[in-house]
């Protein structure tokens, strides 16, 4: 019952742990460097005692029914905790290090109004190319820029639409430019990316293009452009 009773509150503590390492650095309780280090070796001793627990459970499986039930708990907690923590990892490594994508490679969608709000940005809003690009073009050639039948402002309303539904923040709409400029903060860590959005009038049709990057951070595991991905798909399927 004591092994038990110690495994399962252990499993707790790493598992808030884990969890508070994001949002200490959310809210400016610590700095993004403590709060990976605290991320990286909560996950590792998420993973031992997951293995603890298994262990535990073979052992103790003959024990009376709470000891078990705390078990069984603290190996889902740590179970949990540990699956996410290798989900990352493996995301992590299945994506270039990029945090800047567009459909447009030789004119990428520019910041305007979004432009002072990462002043003090690591990732500055100007789009680099070269080994971007060539990361972008070979992990995600789904990223094109979109055509519609429709007219631009009509468009435009709808894109809005989405954002609202999205929640995200909406910075600026310029109709005459064919322009909307957004932010989205990432749950858990708050990290922040903006997104911009060019319509242009193309022989009639209505040419979507979207960029997205994040403001701090090598890479963004893969959001940016699942992010634009979704958001032309959505686009398009309520046209």
């Amino acid at each position: 019952m004591v092994t038990s009773r110690i495994l399962f509150y252990v499993s707790l503590a790493v598992c808030i742990t884990f969890l508070i390492s994001g949002y200490g650095y959310q809210w400016d309780i610590w700095s993004l460097g403590f709060a990976f280090t605290v991320l990286r070796y909560s996950a590792y001793a998420a993973i031992g005692i997951t293995i603890l627990n298994l262990i535990a459970l073979w052992f103790l499986r003959k024990s009376e029914t709470k000891a078990i039930v705390m078990i069984v708990i603290a190996f889902l907690v740590s179970a949990l905790v540990s699956l996410t923590a290798l989900y990352w990892q493996y995301q992590a490594g299945s994506v270039p290090p990029i945090h800047d994508i567009t459909t447009d490679f030789e004119n990428p969608p520019e910041f305007v109004a979004i432009v002072r709000m990462r002043e003090n940005a690591p990732n500055p809003p100007e789009y680099e190319g070269g080994d971007v690009r060539i990361s972008q073009e070979e992990s995600y050639p789904e990223i094109q820029p979109l055509f519609l039948e429709e007219d631009i402002q009509d468009v435009i309303d709808r894109a809005v639409l989405i954002i609202y539904e999205k929640e995200w923040n909406l910075v600026a709409i310029n109709r005459n430019e064919g322009r909307i400029e957004a932010t989205e903060e990432l749950p858990w860590f708050g990290f922040k990316d903006d997104i911009v959005l060019r319509f242009t009038d193309v022989d009639g049709r209505t040419r979507v293009d979207m960029r997205s990057k994040s403001r701090i951070g090598r890479s963004d595991i893969g959001v940016n452009a699942k992010r634009i991905d979704n958001f032309l798909k959505e686009l398009s399927s309520t046209n």
